[in-house]
């Protein structure tokens, strides 16, 4: 018997689906390995990969040991004739090609996702792998485009080790090419940039940006308007946790003298928070090209809701659930790769209506096998 035999292919189910499957999106990632002496065909490596994280592991020894509990017909489902290990699958995710697999499964991401009144709306976000850093290099930091509708990561761009978050997002709305079409962009006060918006608009995409003291004479003149003349155009009162928030915001058209790109309507969104009798305000301001009818104030109010909800939905998670802060991958592509496994988890989560990710990944570590064939089907 040949010390290297043919792995049989990935098994995909009959079943026909209108559009490519999970398996079929990573089978267009470019394999970096030499034919010789491979033993794991790389789509059955990362769709195992895949089963893993959903169950919960976070590392390259967890989805080894995860790999070492499937029987051999599991397995064979994936194109695997022997469980890999922790070293073969470290070696090849430090070489894989991190941003053709963000491609795919972003792609993948995006044609099961929905829109939000006839619009996609995507919030923009950066996050730092804080365990990435070594003596000698600083963290990886990525930023992702998370569909506000569905909760997944649909584009991810990884910032230059020279360069920062802004240069970024224009990359990542290139890359998403026509299909940010008719989408609107929601982003922090950081990309609030003339560059980044002229971006977006060419596009044929929206954006809403918060305004703050990094554009100061945009954020001067936002506050100089006559907001106190101005009616409340949305209103709305939360209570969870033992805190009261009221968000009140108010809507104008954009003085014709702003000097920002595509710039058709400002906000002031004023926050009250009260918590045990002690009282908070926030106010903060707003800038978007998306005008009326398309975008009345109770929209935009829940586009910037939505914004935020980026920090809870994935961060949060993988940060506490995922422990990912800690996860110490740091050569070649592995950081980023394992950082996609786990968005893409969360994801595949979010699809299936789980709300707690942490729970639905227990739920997935009790039945390895319902894991595995789920991941064949998706």
């Amino acid at each position: 018997m040949p010390s290297s035999p043919t792995a049989p292919a990935v098994r995909i189910p009959d079943t026909p689906a209108p559009n490519p499957r999970l398996a079929d999106h990573l089978a267009r990632v470019p394999d970096p390995r030499k034919p010789r002496g491979k033993r794991y065909p790389l789509t059955g490596l990362l769709l195992l990969a895949i089963s893993a994280t959903l169950a919960g592991c976070r590392g390259f020894t967890a989805i080894g040991e995860w790999a070492a509990i499937l029987a051999e017909g599991t397995l064979a489902g994936f194109g695997l004739r022997a469980a890999p290990g922790e070293s073969n699958l470290r070696k090849l995710f430090s070489r894989l090609d991190a941003g053709a697999l963000d491609a795919e499964l972003c792609l993948y991401a995006w044609t099961r996702t929905t829109t939000i009144d006839g619009r996609r709306v995507i919030a923009v976000d950066g996050k730092t792998l804080r365990g990435s850093r070594s003596q000698t290099a600083q963290a990886r930091h990525l930023v992702a485009a998370l569909d506000h509708a569905s909760g997944t990561v649909v584009a991810q761009q990884a910032v230059d080790a020279k360069s920062n978050e802004i240069p970024a997002l224009p990359d990542l709305i290139a890359a998403l090419g026509e299909r940010v079409r008719g989408a609107v962009i929601t982003a922090d006060a950081l990309h609030t940039q003339t560059a980044t918006a002229t971006a977006i608009l060419a596009a044929g995409a929206d954006y809403v940006f918060t305004v703050k003291a990094n554009q100061p004479g945009l954020h001067k003149r936002l506050k100089s308007l006559p907001w106190s003349r101005v009616p409340a155009g949305h209103v709305e009162v939360e209570k969870s946790h033992g805190r009261r928030v009221r968000r009140t915001l108010k809507v104008v058209q954009a003085p014709a003298d702003l000097g920002f790109a595509g710039a058709v309507q400002v906000a002031q969104l004023r926050r009250v928070a009260t918590r045990k009798g002690r009282k908070t305000t926030e106010v903060v301001y707003l800038v978007t090209s998306a005008g009326l009818p398309a975008a009345p104030p109770a929209r935009i109010a829940a586009w910037v809701r939505g914004h935020w909800a980026v920090e809870n939905r994935l961060h949060w998670v993988r940060d506490v659930t995922f422990d990912e802060d800690r996860h110490q991958a740091r050569t070649g592509s592995a950081p980023q790769v394992m950082a996609t496994l786990r968005s893409v988890a969360i994801g595949i989560h979010r699809m299936r209506g789980e709300v707690n990710i942490a729970r639905a990944i227990r739920q997935a570590a009790w039945d390895p096998l319902a894991t595995c064939d789920l991941v064949l089907t998706l």
